[in-house]
């Protein structure tokens, strides 16, 4: 997993939450409150309509920022449980196969 040098969260950007009962889990920033507080959400246990609010200190921001999310928060402010479902997947797959090449030697 890639920390990003930005600790500014992006809205559609994946984080890992660091504490509480959700520690190890991942979720996607779809609001900044303030510098300090962020929304997040994940479309499963946390849905949009009741994201978690969260203080970025409490988070890994990761090098990702996924494109559907973004854009239909740009576009709409909204976005749907089934997109947040899929950024997340999609992103940790991805990151279970590095850490699978990793592995087995490859790169």
């Amino acid at each position: 997993m890639i920390e990003s040098e930005s600790t500014v969260p992006r809205i559609g950007q994946i984080v890992q939450v660091l504490t509480g009962n959700e520690r190890g889990s991942y979720s996607i920033v779809v609001q900044q409150l303030d510098e300090r507080f962020v929304l997040i959400a994940d479309g499963d246990k946390r849905r949009f309509d009741r994201p978690k609010r969260k203080n970025i200190r409490h988070l890994q921001m990761c090098d990702h920022v996924s494109p559907e999310v973004h854009n239909s928060m740009m576009e709409t402010g909204r976005v749907t449980n089934g997109k947040l479902r899929h950024a997340v997947s999609k992103f940790v797959e991805e990151i279970s196969e590095k850490k699978g090449d990793a592995f087995n030697g490859k790169r």
